[in-house]
This record gives structure tokens, sequence and C-alpha cells, in this order.
């Protein structure tokens, strides 16, 4: 075992052992970030520069890199950028990247074998049903966003 009390790993100082170990049974290091948070780390990923702090070092470098994207920066503290000309949120009227199913806010769910049909408006799911087929789900979708959303 490699006494690592005092020193410093990235922004995190060791402060003692503790009697925890991890999955790969490597003993958890008590360390203190130089924002004030303790943490529990492994020794190992503290000796190979995994972990270089407690997470404020990634939060501070995408705050950074955020506000580099010219698109972002002059649309930060918009609330209204991320609306359409009618005040419906953009993702709940636009084909992500990642949709497979072709419909906005319907999804297969493989673990229980249905479709999944969703709607968010203002940070609450008004839709969040399961259904047997895709057209009863595109279905529900339809009704919401003509309950929901404008034009």
């Amino acid at each position: 075992m490699i006494d690592m009390r005092g020193k410093t790993f990235g922004r995190l100082t060791v402060l003692a052992m503790t009697e925890h170990r991890n999955a790969n049974r490597n003993i958890l290091w008590l360390c203190r970030c130089t924002c004030g948070r303790i943490v529990e780390e492994d020794g190992y990923n503290l000796r190979h520069g995994v972990v270089k702090s407690c997470g404020c070092l990634r939060k501070e470098s995408s705050a950074t890199r955020i506000r580099q994207i010219k698109a972002t920066k002059t649309n930060i503290g918009n609330r209204e950028a991320f609306k359409d000309e009618y005040g419906n949120p953009i993702q709940a009227i636009k084909i992500g990247k990642r949709n497979t199913s072709g419909v906005i806010g319907v999804s297969y769910d493989k673990k229980n074998q249905k479709w999944v049909a969703r709607l968010m408006i203002k940070g609450t799911l008004v839709l969040n049903n399961s259904f047997a087929d895709f057209e009863s789900a595109i279905a529900a979708r339809k009704t919401a966003e003509s309950k929901y959303l404008k034009n």
C-alpha cells in the first residue's frame, strides 16, 4: 500500500485513508478539493491522473467551452431562444438526431416492449403513456400536441 496522505493530485489533497474499497478492491482515500468539497476517491485513479477534482474542474471547463461558441454566447440567459415563433419549446416540435421512430415524442421501450408517447411543457410531463402499438402512441402524441402546443 502506498501512503498518499498529504499528497496533492490535481485539485485534490489526500486527507486520510478510508475503510472503504471500490469494486476493484482498491482503497478509497478521503480528499479535499480546492473548492472545499470532501470526496472519496480511488488511489489508483488519483495516482494515474484519472481524477483531478471533485467534479468542479469539469464543470468549469464545460462552462468555458460553451461560452466560446458564438451562437450559444448570444443566447445565454435568453429563455425565448429555445422556443419557436409561437412560443412552443423547440425540443417538442423538432425531430432530434437520435430519434429512430420518425415521430417526435414517440419511442420504443425495449424493456416493456411497448411504444411510449411523451410531451413535456414547462418542465412538466403532460403526456407519458405506454401503448401496445405504434399508431396509438402517435395518436396520443398528436392529441397532446393539439391541446398543449400553439398552431
